[in-house]
């Protein structure tokens, strides 16, 4: 049984999390009734083992590396789908391009095309395999340093930055093909 002051220190320092948690569980599973349930799960281990965690340190990555070990443990191995692409030939400019462009949008019409464009880059990241994923979405979304990534996945740090690498060019051919069934100039990709 714990402790009133173990109870509200969980809560200070655990609960302001459970936002960002959440978002990345949705990324990771991709239904939000796997995503509330990881993210109680996550929030169970965690107050059950609040003991092993080091007060002063990182509550975030510790509660995440405590998600994707549930994520890995339990719900990839629900639905495992190897995915392979050869992407070396697509430039990182196109990926980050757009961003950009999306950002300098004013008007309502260039609006809904920048939520379109969201939409689609949220659509990239869900159709990645989960091992690439999990890293972008700790990455690009949770805004987590390789290090930290590492750390959170057990993974080492030319590991991350690998499936960094790798999940960007996904991502980028994803996106190129969007692009072409939106209309819009691909030479961004081709350079």
């Amino acid at each position: 049984m714990r402790s009133a002051a173990d109870r509200k220190r969980f809560e200070f320092e655990a609960l302001p999390a459970m936002d960002s948690l959440y978002r990345s569980a949705l990324r990771l599973t991709r239904n939000s009734s796997d995503a509330e349930d990881l993210v109680q799960e996550t929030f169970v281990k965690a107050y059950r083992f609040w003991d092993k965690f080091e007060p002063g340190s990182n509550c975030r990555a510790w509660l995440f590396r405590i998600m994707t070990n549930v994520f890995i443990n339990e719900y990839r191995s629900r639905s495992r789908s190897p995915v392979s692409a050869s992407t070396d030939e697509l430039d990182d400019r196109f990926l980050y391009g757009a961003g950009d462009v999306a950002n300098q949008m004013s008007d309502p019409e260039r609006d809904l095309a920048s939520r379109v464009l969201m939409q689609d880059v949220h659509r990239a990241i869900d159709s990645l395999p989960d091992d690439f994923r999990l890293v972008i979405v700790l990455s690009f979304i949770e805004r987590f340093s390789y290090k930290e990534i590492a750390d959170i996945t057990g993974l080492h740090l030319g590991t991350v930055k690998s499936r960094l690498h790798r999940g960007r060019k996904l991502c980028q051919r994803r996106l190129l093909r969007y692009a072409r069934e939106y209309g819009y100039p691909t030479e961004l990709a081709a350079s």
